[in-house]
């Protein structure tokens, strides 16, 4: 069988080594159009850093191994023109010259490329850069050979933009981020994306949201943005999204589907025989909602690469889709999600609730423990996990792997309590972050816990209900609510007489916990209370301007 494989990265070169070891056999060619193959894009922002020292690291693989390992005939910096899904053959060029390959099965991984704004001035701007590639990166590492200080700036906060503001800054660069949406990381939700800014901001960033770049001057040394503001940078780095690279596929008459992402079925076959599609380019279903989505991330290839080897050799193989699960380190934070924010779940399902907890990455009184933020997002009634985030400095990979697992395999916030972990004080608590939320959603789903989000805490106090604080006054004297009572949760029970019955109260405190032991007392006493969400450490970061300092 003749298989050959456009696109040499994450999604083909796992079908290539997949096909090989299943097809002693098979003649296998890869091409891809750039001058490497099997690289790690994902490290290429670390490398701007300088925390991969040698660009050498990271070039995973060569034709040449690849050749004496697996006997694949890889063609890089061959270009496929055009498929003739009719006589099975496509058009290549290289080095100028044109060929034809015929093939048994066409295996397509195009991925995504960068998503480039039509603005007046950036075709004439030579220091406006975009980072998908090992030239990509080459050619912005030439740029700041020749800066030894100046001014960056970085159009986009998503995760890659987030992660070459850092290396910019760690260039010694004075960088500024801009964002269109109303905050950082929009995959995240916006009280869990504040951290993200207030690290950004600690470490010399400054954040622009809710602004987009409209031209620039200057040949690029000058940007404006919407509102008029001007923006002086020596070296930009678009990263405003990606979308399918899909010319190819769109020229050989594939159905083409979401923002023209290729479609395929559950087998990764194309709307034309024997033409398959994985990785960035193609559209999978979101687990969750059962809807079309576009994921570009690189787990979901590699496991789509591997896939569509076994459907070629007859293996039983399925494309289930994603729910999408990323992680991203700014400085001395990461931030993670899996599956859906607030946002999107509120959009896709009628009930949604929302649980923030903290808790620590290990056991508190073991050295070295950090706090661990996290959001779970599901269904109160039958306890389905539409998503969740995270944010700390450490152990956040695990808890939303964890989480994002639990996703996938259909366990509900009722199993989260049952799941067992490793424990040592140096790794975890007894009472893992984890089982933490899952009992703080148990509580809100079976009644014993009512909460109020951040958002909502303002137009709730205008309709009469008190904010009762019950941290300590020491606490309260480094940051307290504007318009709170303050009882401390050791003292509820003897000043309960302090309260009205026919008030309904909102209880806060630090990050939660004791609030809800107050909203347990009161409730006993027969009390209306509702818990803040999250309390004053999550209100404090997502909405500062509001806190009052003596």
């Amino acid at each position: 069988m003749k298989i050959l494989i456009v696109g040499g990265v994450a999604g083909g070169m796992s079908a290539a080594t997949r096909l090989r070891r299943l097809m002693e056999d098979a003649e296998i060619t890869v091409f891809d159009k750039g001058p490497y193959v099997s690289f790690a894009n994902c490290g290429l922002p670390f490398h701007v850093s300088g925390e991969i020292a040698e660009r050498s690291s990271l070039l995973v693989q060569t034709p040449e191994r690849l050749k004496a390992r697996f006997e694949l005939d890889v063609r890089p910096e061959t270009e496929v023109l055009a498929i003739d899904p009719i006589k099975k053959a496509v058009t290549v060029r290289f080095q100028g010259k044109t060929y034809s390959e015929t093939y048994d099965k066409l295996i397509l991984s195009p991925g995504a490329k960068p998503f480039v704004p039509d603005m007046d001035g950036l075709a004439e701007a030579n220091n406006v850069f975009t980072l998908r590639n090992i030239p990509d990166l080459d050619k912005i590492m030439a740029k700041l050979a020749g800066l030894s200080v100046g001014k960056a700036t970085v159009i986009g906060a998503g995760f890659i933009g987030l992660e070459m503001a850092e290396s910019l800054a760690k260039k010694g660069m004075k960088v500024t981020i801009v964002e269109k949406a109303p905050h950082v990381l929009p995959p995240l939700d916006e009280e869990m994306a504040a951290f993200v800014q207030a690290e950004l901001v600690k470490n010399g960033i400054d954040v622009i949201t809710g602004q987009s770049a409209q031209v620039f001057k200057d040949r690029g040394q000058t940007i404006v943005l919407e509102d008029g503001r001007e923006l002086a940078s020596d070296i930009t780095v678009l990263s405003v999204g990606v979308q399918p690279e899909n010319d190819l596929a769109k020229s050989a008459g594939l159905e083409l589907g979401l923002r023209g992402g290729i479609l395929v079925d559950e087998y990764y076959q194309t709307s034309q025989p024997d033409i398959y599609a994985v990785g960035d380019a193609i559209v999978v279903e979101q687990q969750i909602t059962g809807e079309d989505a576009l994921i570009s991330l690189a787990n979901p290839a590699n496991r789509q690469g591997r896939q569509v080897a076994d459907v070629i050799a007859g293996l039983p193989a399925q494309n289930k889709g994603s729910i999408g699960t990323a992680i991203v380190r700014i400085f001395d934070l990461a931030a993670a999600s899996t599956g859906l924010s607030e946002r999107l779940a509120r959009q896709s399902f009628e009930d949604v609730a929302v649980v923030h907890t903290t808790g620590n990455d290990h056991a508190a009184y073991y050295p070295g423990a950090t706090a661990i933020t996290m959001k779970l997002i599901f269904n109160p009634k039958t306890g389905a996990i539409y998503g969740a985030q995270a944010v700390g400095q450490k152990g956040i990979d695990k808890r939303i792997d964890i989480l994002s697992t639990a996703i996938k395999v259909g366990l509900t916030i009722f199993d989260l309590p049952e799941l067992e972990f490793t424990y040592a004080p140096p790794f975890g608590s007894a009472k893992d972050p984890v089982n933490m939320i899952g009992y703080a959603a148990m509580n809100l789903a079976q009644g014993l816990s009512d909460n109020v989000q951040w958002y909502d805490l303002k137009g709730e106090l205008t309709k009469g209900k008190v904010l009762l604080d019950v941290r300590t006054a020491d606490e309260v004297a480094n940051g307290r609510f504007a318009d709170a009572i303050n009882i401390p949760l050791d003292e509820l029970r003897s000043r309960l007489a302090e309260l009205d019955a026919d008030k309904e109260y909102i209880v806060s405190c630090h990050s939660g916990l004791r609030s809800y032991i107050a909203e347990r007392i009161l409730k006993q006493e027969g009390f209306k209370v509702q818990n803040l969400d999250g309390a004053y450490s999550l209100y404090n970061t997502v909405r500062p301007e509001e806190i009052i300092h003596d």
